[in-house]
Order: structure tokens, then sequence, then C-alpha cells
């Protein structure tokens, strides 16, 4: 079985080395994906994911990882991919967005927010752009994080949160499960009770 893993805003791959290690260490075999936010477009992006997961998938089997913005690109890439290629066994996604994200939408028009995070930001921010991607035809587990302290946490509504992200943004009624952590945003692919939920739904 293969793993890809695909990481947030602002982080690279080697964010989910502590997980994807974990991962090998229990016999599976691991990729990562990199992007660019401030220089690709969400849709060029999205495509390029898309490239990778018929690239895998003649490999065969495999599930997905993503966190954050990781997770979105991924179901944007599995609405678009051709019906041909080989689909995933099962998504994962880490504090990843389903719904617009309250963050993105508040530093919409801010300068330095638009400089560094791109059209993907503008899209986070976007309840139309964010909506249409809709739900994949895979079962997804959701590891959300109950926990968090961030530099923009003030801007998030009153209810639970990790930091970045609410839980209710993370919310869909096609989640297959939702597991919540008491982890903070930036941490979930590092934390092993993360890992240890992977593990523990890959073996089912």
């Amino acid at each position: 079985m293969q793993v890809l893993f695909v990481h947030g805003m602002g982080r690279t791959p080697l964010s989910g080395w502590p997980l994807l290690r974990r991962l090998r260490r229990a016999g599976y075999r691991t990729h990562t994906f990199g992007h660019w936010v401030s220089r690709h477009s969400f849709v060029t992006i999205a495509g390029r994911l898309g490239q990778r997961l018929e690239q895998i998938g003649r490999d065969g089997e495999y599930v997905l990882v993503g966190h954050s913005l990781g997770g979105v690109l991924l179901r944007e890439a599995l609405r678009t991919a051709s019906p041909a290629i080989r689909a995933p066994q099962r998504l994962f996604l880490l504090g990843s967005p389903v719904q617009v994200s309250s963050v993105a939408a508040r530093l919409g028009r801010n300068p330095l927010y638009r400089l560094f995070t791109g059209d993907c930001g503008r899209m986070l921010g976007s309840a139309e752009r964010m909506g249409a991607i809709g739900s994949p035809a895979v079962p997804v587990t959701a590891i959300v994080g109950v926990k968090g302290w961030s530099l923009v946490a003030a801007l998030l509504p009153r209810e639970p949160h990790d930091g970045i992200v609410t839980v209710a943004e993370t919310g869909a009624p096609w989640l297959t499960d939702v597991v919540p952590l008491p982890v903070a945003h930036m941490l979930l692919p590092s934390d092993a009770r993360v890992s240890q939920v992977i593990l523990d739904r890959l073996c089912r």
C-alpha cells in the first residue's frame, strides 16, 4: 500500500516527515507532493496533483493524506481527475476545511495575505469556490484538532478550533468518520496520535 502526503499552506513536504516515518516503519510506501501557493493558482496545483495521482495509481493501491490546504487540493484533484485513474482506498483530512475558512475570509483583502497565499488563499475564503469542490467518492476520515493557539486565533468564531480552523469548518455530512484530538493545527502531521488513527483505519 502506498501513501501520498500533501502539505498545507506555507509548509513543505518535510512537515509530513514524522507521520511518513511512522508509516514506513509499519510497511507502507510513502510519497510527498510539494506546492508553492504564492507562485501557482489553485487550479494549476490541483492539476499537477491529479497527474501525480495517476502515476501513483499505476503502481497499485494507495491512500491520501492532506493537511489543511493539502486536503482541499486532494479533493479537487479527485473531482477533476480522469475517471480512468485508480481511485484511492481512503482519504485522510488533517485539519482540512471543507467549508469556507473564516480566517481566509477575514484576511482576504489584506495585501500581505494576498501576496503570500495567492489564489489558494482567496479560494479558502470563497464560499462559492469551496462549495463547488463537493464530496469525494471514497471513504474520508477527518482528523480534527480541538486545542490550539495561533497568531490568527482571535479571528476565529467562539467555538472549538485548532488555532487556524474551527471544527465546524472541517465538518460535512459525507465524512465517513471524524476523530477529534487535542492537537494544534500546525502539529497535526507530526503528532503520534494522528499517525495511530491513520494506521488503525488502514488495518481495518
